[in-house]
């Protein structure tokens, strides 16, 4: 579910050149073929943002299909005893995210790939909500754990053609992760702990990642 915010600003254009070139198609071809493009960073970078650019710069070539769609259930994180810190690692399907980014890599013509979606009004991720159909050259996915080689992400990085990293300092990710969580519903006392404590332990294990990244985006 998209959050609400200002404008979306257009993609800058040192980026926008860059997807153009990712799109061009290979040497003797006459059309691209299908490019995935990784988005990454701490919680709260504005990964979902920059994916939104890319998106609206390039309209009708593009789908976006995030990670975050691959959480695992409320009620499972709830059984598993995992929900006091829901969006570590271990708190996502990573085995499926990886099987449907190798089916983005290889598209059936005429064949239409289904990714979930997040919902954070839900607290759940919602199946097939994300129509990604064989013909669309580039597929954009973003999330924390894009670049990290463990628990069960390894792969991740050589299925993905580039890889960005986005990169916004401390106290402004800290902010508006505390405006994200008080808007879904979170009280300011636990919004501010969740921040300084689930959140930012993922956030320093996401920036051991960054050295694995094709360009560090510098986000406003």
């Amino acid at each position: 579910m998209a959050e609400p915010g200002p404008p979306l600003a257009p993609l800058r254009e040192d980026l926008r050149r860059r997807v153009a070139d990712l799109l061009a198609p290979p040497p003797g071809a006459d059309r691209p073929v299908r490019r995935l493009l990784g988005i990454a960073g701490a919680p709260g970078a504005g990964k979902s943002t920059l994916s939104a650019q890319v998106l609206a710069a390039f309209p009708g070539r593009c789908v976006v299909a995030p990670m975050d769609g691959f959480h695992l259930a409320q009620t499972e994180l709830e059984r598993l005893g995992r929900a006091d810190r829901k969006g570590a690692p271990d708190t996502f399907d990573a085995a499926g995210y990886v099987a449907l980014l190798r089916r983005l890599r290889a598209p059936v013509p005429g064949e239409t790939v289904y990714a979930p979606e997040y919902r954070r009004d839900l607290r759940n991720g919602v199946a097939g909500a994300i129509g990604v159909p064989a013909d669309v050259p580039l597929v954009v996915t973003e999330g924390n754990y894009l670049l990290l080689e463990t628990h069960g992400f390894g792969p991740v990085r050589d299925l993905l053609d580039l890889c960005w990293f986005v990169d916004l300092p401390q106290e402004v990710r800290a902010e508006r992760l505390v405006a994200r969580h008080r808007l879904f519903g979170k009280a300011p006392d636990a919004a501010y702990a969740w921040t300084h404590g689930p959140d930012q332990r993922n956030a320093d294990l996401v920036e051991g990642t960054r050295g694995r990244a094709d360009l560090v985006v510098e986000a406003g």
